[in-house]
């Protein structure tokens, strides 16, 4: 029996990394390229399989400070309802997103995806409060999640990312100055605010904090009634049209005003309420017993965060930050045995 050339082509065929690169040089000429990275902090042989950017997003995914996520406060603290969003699925919807537009713009995807995978991996426990709390121990500044990120990945369980994943970390969120040197890191930003405020305002929802009928109507004006997919796709589309049409990730204007409007909105109804404030200070009276013990006893602290070159504050600071919500409350109880957070 003849057979045909096709037939003799087989089904399946290994990808090396070589040919993954060559992949990359036909995307869009804004796009970061795995051979053009700036490198890691150490040499080390290329992986023969994965690109740079992929060898990142494995190992960040494979990371300790990624399995926490899943037990670290999105809005709500300690949230006893299955439904709530954590960090750990935030940073899921960040991702897919970010994956989303970065493709539509023939941006680099493993870029993207690493960079998003990373960048809420230094939370605190109980979210921004725990955030706010430990920069109460910062001289002349703020302590900042995404600072913490970079400090992860390069000290304290060093994973020797590339240039570019920890430059979007550092600058994924928005109050950080320079912002992301790749368009890649602009998309996570863009992302990251898409995502937190469409499935803060579901929880919201949920929780029966506030209603459809609550939400304001220059922001509905533009995105249309509530729905999560919906607002969220438009959302999508603003910045994948502004983008193409301004040579630089962007979000068109209408929809970025009403993303404003929109986030405005959730601080005052839902970030900022009373009920919030109030258990913010809780929260925020834990970590200062957490860190105050500590700083009396340092023997306290486990190995892996002791670094000979740090402060014993900082060291406190370290161990802190890296906790879940459930294990700050444990250890709280375990010294202190307070009545709880709600």
């Amino acid at each position: 029996m003849n057979q045909t050339a096709e037939s003799l082509t087989p089904a399946l065929h290994r990808v090396t990394r070589e040919m993954r690169e060559a992949r990359e040089e036909g995307l869009s000429p804004l796009a970061t390229r795995a051979v053009d990275s700036r490198g890691r902090d150490m040499d080390e042989a290329p992986d023969p399989l994965r690109t740079a950017f992929e060898v990142d997003r494995d190992r960040i995914a494979h990371s300790k400070a990624f399995r926490r996520l899943k037990h670290k406060t999105q809005v709500f603290i300690n949230p006893e309802g299955d439904h709530f969003v954590t960090r750990m699925s935030h940073t899921l919807q960040v991702t897919q997103i970010a994956r989303s537009i970065a493709r539509a713009l023939d941006l680099n995807e493993d870029l993207t995806e690493a960079i998003c995978l990373g960048h809420d991996c230094g939370h605190t426990p109980f979210g921004h409060t725990g955030e706010a709390a430990l920069s109460e121990y910062v001289d002349d500044g703020e302590w900042l999640h995404s600072e913490q990120g970079v400090r992860i990945f390069r000290l304290l369980e060093p994973k020797n990312l590339t240039w570019e994943v920890l430059d979007g970390i550092r600058a994924h969120t928005w109050r950080v100055n320079p912002p992301p040197h790749t368009p890649e890191g602009w998309v996570c930003r863009f992302a990251d605010r898409i995502a937190y405020l469409n499935h803060d305002l579901l929880d919201a929802l949920r929780a029966g904090l506030v209603g459809r009928a609550d939400l304001p109507a220059d922001v509905t004006g533009v995105l249309g009634n509530f729905a999560e997919d919906s607002w969220i796709g438009c959302m999508i589309d603003a910045v994948i049209d502004e983008s193409i049409e301004r040579g630089r990730v962007r979000m068109r204007g209408d929809v970025l005003q009403a993303m404003r409007t929109f986030r405005e909105f959730m601080f005052e109804r839902v970030y900022l309420r009373p009920e919030a404030s109030a258990q913010a200070d809780r929260a925020k009276a834990v970590i200062h017993q957490l860190v105050d013990y500590l700083c009396k006893h340092p023997e306290e602290i486990p190995a892996t965060y002791r670094r000979e070159e740090a402060d014993v504050l900082l060291q406190v600071l370290d161990y802190v930050a890296g906790m879940t919500d459930r294990y700050a409350l444990s250890l709280h109880d375990r010294w202190f045995r307070p009545r709880g957070l709600v």
